[in-house]
């Protein structure tokens, strides 16, 4: 008789998903301690999958239109999987966390769109327009990760907005040169013309007083948004609190070293150091609000 085929069991995929999410440097590492261990593996099952999504946009050896294909295959296994048994060990641990959790597939759904705008869309018109980007590519995240802590209040969840949105946000101002390298530009057009600065001068990396008051202005108007997501700290319980905590802290620090650097985003790109994550917990655990 011919077996069935199987796939990896439920543990070995979250292992597997695991050694990804571990094996890449991020400002604050995935599913740290602060999040406490049972959940740790749901975390980076969601990070795996939206990982190799994210290498799916970026491989290089692939023309757009093919990585928009592999996107859409991916999207395709993301929503059979929720009625099926894949054997994809990604696709294995999302179905078992989006069951165990009760996560719309949709949120998920959601990280690929992004993904795909960022193949297809490389300028942004207008603050709305990239307001709009990052409710796919942000805000996402931390509604999931609200459904992981079981808080699914549409509340909490607007709050939560405001704070990824302003992270995501904040990754754009201190990777303009990066992006830029990859002709991606997120500074509104709008906004840029508004202060007398152009796509050329972008190009050229120039540092004037125009660039200065653009980013004052984006940086200003970045804060505003951690700040009304801010009361969502104290809205939750003490382990999601301080992890919140210690994300929003590391976000406003990423914008003081953009200003502490003159706002040359071009040669002095803002990263948080070993000094800079011990005065963030320190600060997530006597915060207030």
């Amino acid at each position: 008789m011919k077996k069935e085929k199987t796939g990896p069991s439920i543990e070995s995929a979250f292992n597997y998903c695991s050694k990804i999410a571990l094996e890449h440097y991020e400002n604050f590492p995935v599913g740290s301690w602060i999040v406490p261990r049972d959940k740790r593996k749901y975390v980076h099952a969601i990070y795996a999958f939206a990982r190799i999504a994210d290498d799916f946009a970026d491989e290089k050896r692939y023309r757009e239109e093919e990585r928009l294909q592999l996107l859409g295959d991916w999207e395709k296994k993301l929503r059979s999987c929720v009625y099926e048994n894949p054997e994809n060990p990604v696709f294995i641990a999302i179905k078992e966390t989006i069951r165990k959790f009760e996560i719309p597939v949709e949120l998920l759904g959601d990280l690929i769109t992004a993904f795909k705008l960022d193949l297809i869309n490389k300028r942004y018109k207008s603050r709305k327009d990239l307001l709009s980007y990052c409710s796919y590519s942000a805000n996402p995240v931390g509604r999931i990760v609200l459904y992981l802590f079981g808080y699914k209040d549409h509340e909490l969840h607007r709050l939560s907005d405001f704070i990824c949105t302003a992270l995501q946000l904040t990754n754009f101002w201190q990777d303009i040169s990066i992006d830029l390298e990859k002709d991606r530009i997120y500074l509104p057009a709008e906004d840029m013309e508004q202060f007398g600065y152009n796509e050329k001068d972008l190009r050229s990396h120039l540092l004037n007083s125009a660039f200065i008051n653009l980013l004052i202005y984006e940086i200003e108007l970045t804060r505003g948004l951690f700040n009304e997501g801010l009361p969502l700290c104290n809205r939750v319980g003490k382990r999601l609190s301080l992890e919140l905590k210690a994300v929003w802290s590391g976000g406003m620090k990423i914008l003081d070293k953009i200003e502490y650097n003159g706002y040359d985003v071009f040669n002095n790109r803002p990263v948080i150091n070993i000094f800079d994550k011990a005065k963030i917990l320190s600060q997530a655990l006597v915060m207030r609000h």
